[in-house]
């Protein structure tokens, strides 16, 4: 027997109203690979022309609110992964997160013929502009209609202006679903004419048929009149095709007919599903300005049950590479170079709209757990500690409790401590955390004062997938350190870093004031990145303790020993993954210990003279003849004058995957070609 394509591994359906997605989501868990399929659940917030696209961030935390809403309609053993997006268009914005999720289908509602020509329901069915709740309220999507496409303008026979978009563009297949509520599917008919749009019905129709147990019907129609070699030469044919494509079983039925949309809406009344393929070429139109052909539109119009319309994609691949292959390859690089620095700017906007997460979103533990375990992922979250006796105690306790114990979420907690001087060790470790002291670890290689010291030597001393660091001085510690990082790296697979930022009240005279604390940060660190990174000034808190990130990222990058580490990692990150791979997540509000002025300057300058060393690597050109290591401090008062002379400088520790100790320890956990290529 013939081998059969696989079916669709990753599903994309844009949601426009999460209350009538139900129908939608039911399809797409019906269709998954049994192997290993993911449905994601998209929501698209549009942000006009002449706004900056951040201006979408809260309407897509928002967004995301209304699309939890889609969990509760996913079948037993089927994941949903909900995620929002911001852009100028609806199509856009599908389109290119069918690309970047890998999607093998995106499956679009459509809400008729008559909405298609500018309608309101058209504008949520067809991927979603403004989307409303059945009682006139405003729905999940927002901002303003797209434009038709080029070459739809007065024709009544598109889906919607949206899906003829993303069909123009799509880089998988399409399914496009005429709803009319159908629960219980027990019999599906399939009308075929052959060609690739059949046989992805044909294969869809099949997959659907074994999930449901239902009856599947294939629908040829031939002329009337016919010899009865002929029709015994359509049958054969028939059953041939359905041989090729069809696992389980399915009826045959060869009809007479002279009209073919009346002919199969009569056997569609008797149907609790229909499933067709376009007659349209693949990649194009049928001729006649549809883009999936007249007859599919005129039956999923018009039939009782609901209908769905695939098109396949599968001759884009080609067209798409002969297209590439015609581009002018002379163009210099500084007009490419000029080109990404004008984009700058629309990408920080719609990445701080679109990355930009809230704790709450993520407080549903159990959900974390059953992706955490879905991914096959481990969580280690380290504890990185300098006399903290005062705070560790409640912080390891509640961790254990909530993050261990209530919901497994975390693997392992470990309390890397940097020598202390007071009781953190014993008070750590009576409330159950492993504790180890980073001088202690990899002693080959001797030992540095600094936080970022001792992270980099967690990576050695931890197992799990995805680590998560925090802050051990808070005084107001809450899991959502913990899980307000972790549960972005768990939805969304494209990021690999998240940071935390909070409100950072200042304690002075014994009074908590608001807003006081942060300077660094605003003073120091974000001048620097503005003037030298402008692609990450949409970071909040660009220096905050409290992140997480995947290993196999964390291990291929150095880490600079002291006060230097955070901006070195968002530098050195998102050169590496790119700004879609950053995320960023609000944790409300921190109480933590404030440092006096002349510690934040110490703090200041160490940072500043990582910026400068990632600079210099970056031009390959030495800036600065001579970048000074030691810090001045005059000191006055009482008669006594003075300079203190202090030598200030981070160390930088090499990526761990670069150290010996480490791949053993990690033997037979990294990917069989990781370590070769790394070494």
């Amino acid at each position: 027997m013939p081998s059969r394509p696989p079916l669709p591994a990753r599903i994309l359906i844009p949601v426009a109203n999460p209350l009538t997605a139900e129908e939608l989501i039911r399809l797409g868990a019906s269709l998954l690979d049994p192997r290993a399929g993911d449905l994601t659940a998209l929501g698209i917030v549009e942000v006009p022309e002449g706004m900056p696209l951040s201006e979408g961030a809260t309407r897509a935390r928002h967004a995301r609110r209304l699309l939890q809403r889609v969990l509760d309609f996913a079948p037993e053993g089927t994941t949903i992964h909900p995620i929002v997006r911001i852009g100028r268009h609806a199509a856009e914005g599908i389109v290119e997160a069918a690309a970047e999720q890998e999607a093998d289908l995106i499956i679009f509602g459509w809400g008729g013929k008559a909405h298609a020509l500018g309608g309101p329901a058209a504008r949520s069915a067809g991927g979603g502009v403004r989307a409303t709740d059945g009682h006139g309220q405003a729905g999940m999507l927002s901002g303003s209609p797209s434009p038709r496409a080029p070459g739809t303008q007065g024709h009544g026979a598109v889906f919607s202006p949206t899906i003829d978009e993303v069909v123009r563009e799509s880089p998988c297949d399409i399914a496009v679903v005429k709803q009319r509520g159908s629960t219980a599917i027990r019999r599906i008919l399939v009308p075929v004419r052959g060609g690739p749009h059949a046989e992805l019905a044909l294969r869809f129709a099949d997959a659907l048929a074994r999930h449901h147990e239902a009856t599947l019907v294939v629908l040829h129609l031939v002329p009337p009149g016919i010899t009865l070699a002929v029709r015994a030469q359509a049958e054969r044919a028939l059953t041939g095709f359905i041989r090729q494509l069809v696992q389980g079983k399915a009826e045959p039925l060869v009809r007479e007919a002279s009209n073919v949309r009346n002919a199969i809406l009569r056997e569609a009344e008797s149907a609790d599903l229909v499933v067709m393929g376009a007659s349209a070429a693949p990649g194009g139109t049928d001729g006649e300005g549809t883009l999936f052909g007249v007859l599919p539109e005129a039956v999923a119009t018009r039939a009782r049950p609901t209908v769905v319309v695939v098109k396949t994609q599968e001759t884009i691949g080609n067209r798409t590479f002969e297209q590439l292959a015609q581009k002018v390859e002379s163009l210099a690089a500084a007009d490419r170079a000029a080109e990404e620095a004008r984009a700058v700017p629309a990408r920080v906007e719609r990445w701080f709209g679109e990355s930009n997460f809230h704790h709450a979103e993520f407080a549903d533990l159990r959900r974390l757990v059953q992706l955490k375990e879905k991914q096959g992922l481990t969580v280690s979250l380290v504890l990185p500690t300098l006399d903290e006796e005062e705070t560790i105690g409640p912080i390891v306790r509640r961790a254990m409790r909530e993050l261990m114990g209530r919901a497994p979420l975390l693997d392992e907690i470990v309390v890397v401590d940097s020598a202390s001087r007071d009781r953190t060790r014993e008070v750590a470790e009576a409330e159950g955390a492993r504790v180890v002291q980073h001088p202690d670890v990899l002693t080959r290689y001797g030992s540095f004062k600094g936080k970022g010291e001792a992270l980099w030597k967690s990576l050695y001393e931890t197992t799990g997938d995805l680590i998560v660091w925090a802050d051990t001085d808070v005084k107001n510690w809450h899991p959502r350190m913990v899980y307000g990082t972790l549960g972005p790296l768990l939805h969304e697979s494209r990021l690999q870093y998240v940071k935390g930022y909070y409100q950072r009240p200042i304690v002075e005279g014994g009074m908590l004031r608001e807003g006081g604390g942060g300077r660094v940060t605003e003073l120091v660190a974000r001048p620097l990145i503005n003037l030298f990174y402008p692609e990450l000034s949409g970071l909040i808190q660009p220096l905050s303790g409290e992140y997480a990130g995947r290993r196999l990222l964390l291990e291929t990058i150095p880490f600079f020993t002291g006060y230097a580490v955070e901006m070195g990692h968002l530098i050195d990150v998102s050169e590496r993954v790119g700004l879609e791979g950053l995320g960023q997540v609000d944790l409300e509000r921190r109480v933590h210990r404030n440092q006096e002025l002349e510690g934040l300057s110490r703090m200041s300058f160490v940072i500043l003279q990582a910026v400068m060393k990632r600079l210099e690597e970056r031009r390959k050109a030495r800036l600065f003849a001579e970048m000074g290591s030691t810090m001045k401090l005059p000191r006055s008062g009482r008669g006594r004058l003075s300079l203190e002379v202090i030598e200030l400088a981070d160390q930088e520790r090499p990526p761990m995957i670069r150290i010996p100790e480490y791949l053993e320890r990690r033997r037979g956990v990294l990917p069989a070609t990781a370590e070769p290529a790394l070494r």
